[in-house]
């Protein structure tokens, strides 16, 4: 069990590290080198080493390790990035990077993804040395750059370059599960991530011929890219369960108390309130056009246009989504991948799962954690390439008035402060037991 400084650690930690600007916003424009020299030198305080590794000057990563009592037991890997999406100081209530405290809430860009977990982290390795306790098994602590873009200055080029330092690492767990997703009727549910949607981002071109905006053209490729884009973004993906979306339903219709009749899956999410959330982007495939691009004058027919699309690939289905988008673009438009990740799944049988369920009930007795896919992807992607299995695994006490999902990426994103405690004391369970 975590002490009071330790609770006390995780709000200052976490408002600290909001105060350090790590914003990335894409194309390499980024800088964690502050972040990581503020949790190497947390760190360090307690006797524990750890290296900041960089593939360019200011992306930087930090990996330590911390000896379990089973030495021989295999590790485990715990990794949070430190880099934030932007946020546009006009839109807030507060300064996003002022990590002000105010009505019982932690405020600032970073508060939910994923400072909070970083410092969770930071403070229980920390409560450990005071007590000169070890966790069960051994710990590899990452603290990554560049999550927010494309992970190539960051875990990316930890598994490129480093992959040595998880050599026996068997899982890991990182953001995105663990928080508090109120039910309705005072439901609590603790949503824990075992698979991703693999990462499909495209960028489509068609080409046509030039000329005059006066004239006739059939060979139009604002046109051609146009009606390719509409197509996309019209089109309905066929229903696709994962185990893991399976295994999502079944415990959430066991929760609800209502048949988890799988044949008809849009009426049983009909049934299940406001946990269908958790599961309506990870039923399919997706792909979403987010960036058009043609033309320099409103009379001049350009020769060229582009479009970029937000894809998401479901574990296993990679070759549905090559051919539907093959048949979408049709043959006036191309399309190729801007960057690729390979979807995830977990096994919600494991017993490193088991231990997650275990620290949740602990601390909420009442607490329902059920599994389920993420929409979107993390850091795992890359760790996965070694041969780690990931979990979404970050907890966090949510107030039925607020929203991870929401606040993540969104204007006044914001954490309780009791919340902070109620996650560390989870993390810390977990850590030590698992």
């Amino acid at each position: 069990m975590v002490d009071a400084q330790a609770i006390e650690e995780v709000v200052r930690f976490t408002a600290e590290l909001i105060r350090i600007d790590t914003t990335n916003h894409g194309g390499g424009d980024g800088d964690e080198r502050g972040a990581a020299e503020y949790a190497a030198g947390k760190l360090a305080e307690v006797g524990v080493e750890a290296q900041i590794l960089e593939k360019a000057p200011n992306r930087s990563n930090v990996v330590a390790r911390i000896e379990g009592a089973e030495p021989d037991a295999p590790a485990l890997l715990v990794h949070g990035h430190m880099d934030v999406v932007p946020a546009e100081a006009a839109d807030w209530s507060v300064d996003p990077f002022g990590g002000e405290i105010r009505d019982g809430m932690l405020w600032g860009r970073g508060a939910i993804d994923m400072k909070s977990m970083n410092a969770m982290v930071l403070a229980a390795v920390r409560s450990w040395a005071r007590e000169g306790v070890k966790p069960r098994r051994p710990i590899v602590i990452a603290f990554t750059a560049d999550e927010e873009a494309s992970a190539e200055y960051g875990s990316e080029y930890l598994a490129n370059v480093h992959a040595d330092l998880f050599a026996d690492c068997t899982e890991g767990v990182s953001e995105s599960g663990g928080f508090t997703f109120h039910g309705g009727n005072g439901l609590r549910l603790y949503p824990i991530g075992a698979g991703e949607r693999g990462t499909a981002w495209l960028r489509l071109s068609a080409r046509g011929t030039a000329g005059h905006g006066s004239r006739a053209n059939p060979d139009n490729a604002v046109s051609k890219l146009a009606a390719a884009v509409a197509r996309i973004g019209a089109y309905e993906w066929p229903l696709r369960l994962t185990p893991t979306v399976r295994a999502a339903l079944t415990e959430l219709a066991a929760v609800y108390g209502v048949e988890p009749d799988l044949d008809d899956v849009d009426g049983l999410m009909a049934k299940l309130g406001p946990a269908a959330q958790l599961v309506e982007s990870t039923l399919r495939n997706s792909a979403n056009p987010t960036v058009l691009q043609a033309g320099y004058k409103v009379n001049v027919i350009p020769e060229h246009a582009y479009a970029e699309v937000d894809g998401r690939v479901l574990p296993g289905g990679e070759a549905e989504f090559e051919a539907t988008m093959d048949e979408l673009c049709g043959p006036d438009v191309a399309w190729e991948y801007q960057h690729r990740t390979q979807p995830l799944a977990a096994p919600v049988d494991s017993p490193a799962f088991a231990a997650m369920r275990a620290a949740i009930r602990r601390f909420d007795p009442e607490g329902r954690p059920v599994p389920f896919c993420m929409s979107g992807g993390t850091d795992a992607k890359q760790f996965a390439r070694l041969g780690i299995t990931g979990y979404g695994f970050s907890p966090l006490g949510q107030t039925p008035e607020l929203g991870y999902g929401r606040l993540a990426h969104g204007v006044d994103e914001r954490v309780p402060v009791d919340g902070l405690g109620f996650g560390l004391r989870v993390l810390d369970d977990f850590l030590r037991n698992a």
